[in-house]
């Protein structure tokens, strides 16, 4: 028998701003009830982009129930870019903690208030769509959804990529695939951990940083309302244009020399200097 917070036992019993919401404007929908848990997400936001109610309809446990009552009082009054940067780890903490085993029902809140904003915003939220094969058909996971769960919450077993994604915890049938995918991705971080210092040539450089560029600072800023583009790379010399919310912001060096350039010089080369373009 799993053990619950007090907190978690609060909002199952006693879940808030349950139903549907007829004058919401973005709407999130993830999950199926074939695969047992499902979530639909509404939001009512104002002019001026501040989430002013929100609302859930929840299929599942214990935890889903409680994990949207939850997301749902933290959005509230909230702007879109402070919602941008929810996490299932502030939904399983605002809690006092969730079992292991259920973690996936925060993952699952997080990924419909992404979807939400989304499409409210006319963007497309990738990291939703299925991606790649379907690994686990008992609860239709699919590759890009697990990857993404083993990158954001740094996994390192199958074990935990069941907790987080619910794949393999059915027939089981799939468990070898998620090692697999499990190792590559340890692998690649590995991998890029150990760069050697020099030896690089052009073509392997501007892969290597246009691959941490995609792969893990872009996502990284995008949660904060940032962005950044690479412009050109010359020599050792990474050129690059901040967008969004990054641009223009008084911190801006500190984001280019502490963050940007740091992780290239810990995953490509130790000597690679990154320059924003006009200065």
């Amino acid at each position: 028998m799993w053990e619950y917070t007090d907190k978690v036992r609060d909002h199952f019993l006693n879940p808030r701003n349950v139903g549907s919401l007829e004058d919401a404007n973005a709407v999130g929908e993830v999950g199926s009830l074939a695969c047992g848990d499902a979530l639909k997400l509404y939001l009512k936001i104002n002019d001026a982009g501040v989430i002013e109610d929100a609302r859930f309809q929840t299929f599942g446990c214990a935890s889903a129930i409680a994990s949207s009552s939850v997301l749902t009082e933290l959005l509230k009054g909230k702007t879109i870019e402070e919602a941008k940067k929810l996490t299932n780890k502030d939904i399983a903490d605002y809690l006092g903690g969730l079992p292991k085993e259920k973690m996936h029902c925060s993952v699952m809140g997080q990924e419909a208030l992404e979807a939400a904003l989304a499409g409210y915003l006319g963007e497309k939220a990738p990291e939703h769509e299925p991606e790649g094969e379907l690994v686990c058909k008992c609860f239709g996971v699919y590759e890009g959804q697990i990857r993404r769960a083993i990158r954001e919450n740094a996994l390192t077993s199958v074990e935990e990529i069941t907790d987080f994604t619910k794949a393999g915890g059915g027939c089981g049938d799939c468990q070898e695939r998620l090692q697999a995918i499990l190792d590559e991705e340890l692998g690649q971080q590995a991998g890029a951990a150990k760069t050697p210092a020099k030896g690089l040539t052009n073509l392997e450089r501007v892969k290597r940083v246009t691959q941490v560029m995609d792969e893990e600072i872009r996502p990284n800023l995008k949660k904060d309302g940032g962005d950044i583009e690479l412009l050109d790379i010359e020599g050792k010399t990474v050129l690059v244009a901040l967008r969004g919310a990054c641009q223009g912001c008084p911190v801006s060096n500190v984001t280019l020399t502490e963050f940007v350039q740091k992780r290239l010089r810990e995953l490509v080369e130790p000597d690679i200097t990154v320059k924003e373009a006009g200065k």
